[in-house]
């Protein structure tokens, strides 16, 4: 059913908006439908949902490298994790089935009101499911890395593929020595260099380097706790960032936070952002850095949007900070897909048939299309409370 969402603050491309937010078929509307199920939201502020710019969603359940040591630069990383595939939990965690490992990778972003992500690896049918847990980045090219060739496709074949109005998406610069520091010049050598061109990590771009990808129109997404972790350094987003040329991501648990909410904390805490930019990072930015038409609560946008408790100030500020567990609620196309306990009646009214889950030790509703107990059993801090059969399509599942 569509709906009517009344007396919150919503976060409009022009600013805080208290008139009823309005939704029919799923978007956000002008007018008020009819009919339509009214909310009452007073005391709450209505965002769009977060975009996550960098995800690998199927290695979120893999345990982290051991070693507590800082790279040089990410190949390190990648070779150092050759032996770590014979850990018996890493091997155990890869034997889960591909399509509910990237599942559970959708799964972790919804829940802290990531609606959509770009995943950086090969495209899976699984990806294709009516009913994954978020919207994807779609139609665009990517490479993985110059100095890692022999994973994905050919760096310029792909970039002379991807049709100049679609990103593509390479790792580069993910690293504090000489090789990351060269990597774009080498980018730029092969005529990769471009206005759809976004670069993941740039730790090891320059001043100079920075001053070329803004003069190009490319971007870069920032992955601060990835950084910290792998390089115990990442950039600075502030120049980038007044350029419009930058987008935040999270990585996948590898290496980087559990998900983007932690992200966004950090942003604001270390990239010298207040919490409005740094939203900024990963909502209406994001959607410009990935040439999405997301981002935005305005009409003919996707109803997808985060509930939060109205805590005074910007409205990024009654999110910024907050754990997965505090979202009041998390929409997706109009209708929510987890929420706390006294939004069953909009579940009710949507049709969404629900189950009641705990995360991280907060009662809450989850929609049952979502609550398969293989998918759910991947992810800590959520679990069922009432049982729930498993899924047929997990127990055929690609390899």
């Amino acid at each position: 059913m569509d709906a009517i969402l009344r007396s919150a603050g919503w976060l409009s491309p022009e600013g805080l908006r208290r008139t009823p937010l309005a939704i029919r078929a799923g978007r956000v509307d002008g007018a008020a439908p009819t009919p339509a199920y009214a909310l009452d939201l007073q005391g709450h502020v209505l965002l769009p949902g977060l975009i996550n710019a960098h995800e690998h969603l199927h290695v979120n359940a893999v345990p982290r490298l051991r070693q507590g040591r800082v790279f040089a630069n990410a190949y390190q990383w990648i070779e150092a994790f050759q032996a770590h595939f014979a850990d018996p939990a890493v091997a155990a965690a890869l034997a889960v089935p591909k399509a509910l490992r990237l599942r559970h990778g959708g799964l972790k972003n919804l829940l802290a009101g990531a609606t959509c992500a770009a995943h950086h690896d090969p495209w899976d049918r699984a990806l294709d499911a009516a009913d994954f847990p978020i919207a994807l980045l779609r139609g665009h090219g990517w490479a993985y890395a110059p100095g890692w060739p022999q994973y994905g496709p050919s760096l310029r074949e792909s970039f002379l593929a991807t049709p100049p109005q679609r990103p593509w998406l390479i790792h580069l610069g993910e690293g504090t020595d000489a090789v990351a520091r060269a990597e774009l010049g080498q980018l730029d050598a092969l005529g990769c260099l471009a206005a759809n061109t976004v670069l993941i990590h740039g730790v090891g771009l320059g001043e100079d380097d920075q001053s070329r990808v803004i003069a190009r129109g490319a971007a870069v997404v920032w992955c601060p706790s990835s950084n910290l972790a792998l390089l115990g350094r990442t950039l600075d987003p502030r120049r980038l960032h007044a350029a419009g040329r930058l987008a935040l991501g999270s990585d996948s648990r590898l290496s980087g936070a559990r998900d983007l909410l932690d992200e966004l904390r950090l942003a604001a805490s270390i990239g010298g952002l207040d919490a409005s930019d740094a939203f900024d990072l990963a909502s209406a930015r994001a959607a410009d850095v990935l040439r999405l038409d997301r981002g935005r609560l305005r009409p003919g946008a996707a109803a997808d949007l985060i509930v939060v408790a109205d805590r005074g100030g910007a409205p990024a500020d009654s999110l910024v900070g907050l754990s997965r567990a505090d979202l009041r609620a998390v929409v997706r196309g109009g209708v929510p897909s987890i929420a706390d306990p006294d939004f069953a009646p909009w579940f009710r009214a949507a049709g969404v048939a629900a189950v009641r889950v705990e995360l991280d030790g907060r009662p809450k509703l989850l929609a049952k299309a979502l609550a398969d107990p293989q998918l759910l059993a991947l992810e800590p801090g959520l679990s069922l409370c009432e049982p729930v059969a498993p899924a047929r399509a997990a127990a055929g599942a690609q390899a």
